[in-house]
This record gives structure tokens, sequence and C-alpha cells, in this order.
């Protein structure tokens, strides 16, 4: 199975979880740039009725770019996703791993920077 996210199983209130990850992202250098309220739109447009679930998109400006200076296609993988979404035993925080996105470029120097960035994602979901 691929490691495809950093994540935790947390307790407490969907709102109140969700500003604790918006705090921990600002605390390690990183911005919310996009926000999609799935709730939202499949209410919107689909007229569904779905668990509270909120995709944050991350961006860490020096990071990303140093990510683009080395290669400009990574901008298909940008910004990092972060995930607070509402399960029956509690919510999950889950970040994108950066090593699983940038891995497949094969390219050195995006793997030194896709380091740094798990690492201060891994900050950001244990403050959580």
């Amino acid at each position: 199975m691929i490691d495809l996210g950093i994540s935790k199983k947390v307790s407490g209130e969907f709102s109140q979880v969700e500003e604790k990850v918006r705090t921990a992202l600002q605390n390690n250098g990183f911005g919310v740039i996009t926000e999609i309220d799935v709730k939202e739109t499949l209410k919107k447009k689909l007229d569904v009725d779905y668990r509270n679930y909120k995709i944050l998109g991350a961006c860490n400006p020096p990071m990303a770019y140093k990510a683009l200076s080395l290669e400009p296609a990574i901008g298909l993988m940008l910004p990092c996703n972060v995930i607070v979404a509402e399960e029956d035993d509690g919510i999950l925080v889950s970040a994108i791993n950066p090593m699983t996105m940038m891995g497949i470029m094969n390219n050195e120097g995006l793997l030194e920077v896709a380091t740094q960035v798990t690492e201060k994602l891994q900050k950001v979901i244990a403050e959580v």
C-alpha cells in the first residue's frame, strides 16, 4: 500500500480541530491558499448530505519556490493538501506525504525539498 498521508485521529469539535490545524500550519511556515468544503460543495452541487470534510491547500513559499526552481512541472503537485475529516470515531487529520508525491519525479534535489517539507508536515500533524 502506498503511504499517501501523514495522519492522526483526534477527538473534539470539528471546527476546533480545524482551527488547530490552521494554527499548526502557520506555526510551521505554511499558509492555506486554497480551501474546499466538501460537505458544502456536495450539498450545493448534488443535494447530498455529507460529513464535515475540508481540504486545505497548504503552501510553504520558500519550499515551493525551491521545488519550482528545480522542476517547474512540480506545480502540478502543489499545494500540499491537508484534510480535516469527521469520522465515526473522531476527526481524521491527514497531510499528503511529499516523499510519495515528489519521489516519482526522479530528481535528487526535489527529494531533499520533499524531506524538509515532510518533516514540517509531520510537526504540523503532531501539534494537532
